[in-house]
């Protein structure tokens, strides 16, 4: 795997692309030109031509696709048709399980849920979760925040809102007394104390990936929840639900950015609990990390938007290298925390 396609040249797959350039052969595309100067090739097309979109993939070994969760399931197929790799940061159950059933009988990888949640969070828990003989619980939360909030949602779209909204209004799957189901997602409302400050998180979608399914019939509880500031989940609900904006996406989408624009200066929280039993001795392990704005090649890059683009820069990596399968479906939580934290792009996080 050389020549790499990557789709989408906003915050985070700009990042992308710069982070696989130091490495492989890549080419961007967008609908537009991109806002500042790229050290890689880039074309402008639109992808949802379809022919546009045959030749565009033409003659690449990989395809990462940055774009909002609603237009991956065409480069998904598109790739799997041709027999090239394809990657990317869907949250949407519904993508996944289209992209899971392709991947059935694909001559290439599909790995889909490449980012941080899904993704790295899951890369975390299953890495907890081998220290123990028995599991009773795992509880993941991630929250990707303004390091200096204002405003009642004390929130900021460093995001994608159309991510984010899609994150609240579908429901979730989680392990409940020991039972895999759906429950409703800005549901479950519980308060975390992390160094002294104070956060709530609460269920929102798609963040556990593949997890309920790998670990059914082994734990009792398995959910993942969202961090925010204390009061951002009962302001949504009054949004979408009192408001009856929740079948409006678009609307909320445009309300929301125009009202919470992101900022420079964000952190990422990751955490991640496994509690079970060690022999016969009940014990707990846990994660903690608060990931800061950095800078690569003198350019400041937000702490969601490195999270994210070096996470899915680090699958590419694995795959390129031998270390994960070089075909088929990947579950994120089938990655080694270990081998992720070797990649170039995955010391990162170390």
């Amino acid at each position: 795997m050389q020549k790499i396609l990557v789709i989408g040249l906003g915050k985070v797959g700009s990042l992308v692309a710069t982070l696989l350039s130091k490495r492989f052969d890549v080419t961007g595309l967008d609908k537009a030109q991109p806002a500042v100067a790229l050290s890689f090739s880039v074309m402008t097309g639109d992808i949802s031509d379809q022919d546009f979109l045959d030749q565009a993939l033409a003659g690449f070994d990989a395809v990462v696709s940055c774009m909002p969760y609603n237009l991956n399931l065409p480069i998904a197929q598109k790739a799997c048709d041709a027999g090239i790799h394809y990657f990317d940061l869907t949250e949407d159950v519904a993508t996944t399980s289209a992209i899971r059933e392709m991947a059935k009988d694909s001559r290439s990888i599909l790995a889909p849920q490449c980012g941080l949640a899904p993704g790295f969070i899951g890369i975390v828990g299953m890495e907890l979760a081998k220290r123990f003989t028995k599991l009773r619980d795992i509880e993941l939360r991630v929250g990707a925040l303004p390091r200096y909030p204002n405003g009642l949602m004390g929130y900021s779209f460093t995001w994608s809102p159309a991510g984010v909204v899609n994150e609240y209004i579908n429901d979730a799957e989680v392990i409940h007394n020991g039972v895999r189901k759906m429950v409703p997602s800005l549901e479950g409302v519980e308060m975390i104390n992390i160094e002294g400050q104070e956060f709530e998180a609460f269920i929102t979608s798609g963040g556990l990936g593949t997890m309920c399914e790998t670990l059914e019939g082994k734990l009792d509880t398995l959910n993942y929840k969202t961090i925010r500031y204390p009061g951002h989940c009962s302001l949504m609900r009054f949004m979408l639900y009192e408001l009856c904006l929740k079948d409006k996406r678009e609307l909320v989408e445009q309300i929301l950015t125009e009202a919470k624009p992101p900022v420079q200066q964000d952190v990422v929280y990751v955490y991640a609990v496994v509690e079970g039993w060690k022999d016969n001795r009940l014990e707990r392990e846990e994660f903690y990390r608060a990931y800061h704005p950095i800078q690569i090649d003198g350019q400041h890059w937000r702490a969601i938007s490195w999270t994210t683009a070096a996470s899915i820069a680090s699958v590419v990596e694995m795959v390129a290298d031998g270390v994960l399968p070089g075909k088929g479906f990947i579950k994120q939580e089938d990655i080694m925390l270990s081998d992720f934290l070797q990649t170039q792009n995955g010391r990162y996080f170390d």
